[in-house]
């Protein structure tokens, strides 16, 4: 091995065992990120002066029934889009490895559609304007995202393609070649950096009291941080949507972007949303 490349740290996947029962980093970090990004959303509707003028738009209960429905949405679209966008001939031959995600994980554009189904069926149920639950979902993805990402590096999957740069590292299952730890690029970009953002727009331009401005933001730099990435990470191997140096989930982000800049562009002015609470 070269004296460039850095040595993979070789964390074993499980995190700990209860009895005979696994419990793996990806496991442990969807679940994790989940309950910081429910803690998040409620610190955020608590925060009455980020929603000014008009307050915040729903109570800190539907805040948790609210996370139900999130989660939910994002465990079925996540497994089926894994199934459908990515490797559907497989799950068509094991179609019972749909409803177990610790095999062959999630996909983050599926879990996507997945959590805006729901929100739009919450919505309805409840009255609270679509736009100000997309707010406060996308306001707490980023710590999800931060957290798979880095159990995908434990994982050694989705890993970079082959590379020279000193901090290359050679993956358990990736072969003999220096490859780019891209899943650390994908949790500086889609995780640290994004949230980051995300603080500046909700708590410096108080992006909450302009419904759709926080998730019109996070779309947009979700979206164009995936693209990035993207030109370091190695592709789904034999996918339809890898065309040259186009890979499918680049094509899959280009979507979020247009969408994210409608909802920048469309984002109500605060004084526009006095009095629509529900």
């Amino acid at each position: 091995m070269s004296p460039l490349v850095l040595p993979f740290p070789g964390i074993d996947p499980v995190a700990f065992s209860l009895g005979p029962f696994d419990v793996r980093w990806y496991g442990l970090a969807f679940a994790v990120g989940l309950i910081l990004g429910w803690l998040y959303m409620r610190t955020l509707v608590a925060d009455r002066p980020l929603w000014q003028p008009s307050g915040p738009a729903l109570s800190l209960d539907q805040v948790d029934a609210f996370v139900v429905w999130l989660i939910t949405g994002v465990v079925v679209g996540g497994r089926l889009g894994q199934a459908l966008l990515y490797d559907p001939a497989y799950y068509a031959s094991h179609p019972a490895e749909i409803v177990q995600p610790w095999k062959g994980g999630m996909s983050f554009h599926g879990a996507l559609v997945g959590a805006i189904i729901a929100i739009l069926l919450y919505a309805r149920r409840t009255a609270v304007a679509a736009r100000t639950l997309m707010d406060l979902a996308c306001a707490g993805i980023p710590i999800g995202v931060l957290l798979g990402r880095i159990a995908n590096f434990i994982n050694s999957e989705h890993w970079g393609h082959a590379s020279d740069v000193p901090w290359a590292m050679v993956f358990p299952n990736g072969g003999d070649t220096p490859r780019h730890p891209s899943q650390l690029y994908e949790a500086l970009l889609e995780g640290l950096a994004l949230f980051a953002l995300l603080r500046i727009v909700t708590h410096r331009r108080l992006g909450l009291a302009r419904p759709g401005l926080v998730a019109g933001v996070w779309l947009l730099g979700y979206g164009g941080a995936r693209i990035v990435c993207e030109v370091f990470r190695e592709p789904e191997t034999g996918h339809a949507l890898n065309i040259g140096p186009v890979t499918a989930g680049q094509l899959f982000s280009a979507p979020m972007i247009a969408f994210g800049i409608y909802l920048v562009r469309t984002a109500a002015r605060p004084a526009t949303v006095i009095g629509k609470t529900a």
